[in-house]
């Protein structure tokens, strides 16, 4: 697969009762910094 980037668009916390949606997007937010410092880069 060839990473390029990874984007986080939007949690809107005033919708987001039971911060389900905040925490979902706290465990992408982490497993794409995990995951792109092991990307090979092709020059």
């Amino acid at each position: 697969m060839n990473i390029v980037g990874a984007d986080l668009v939007e949690v809107s916390p005033p919708y987001d009762h039971g911060g389900i949606t905040a925490l979902t997007g706290a465990n992408l937010l982490f497993e794409m910094l995990c995951v792109l410092p092991g990307v090979k880069y092709l020059k």
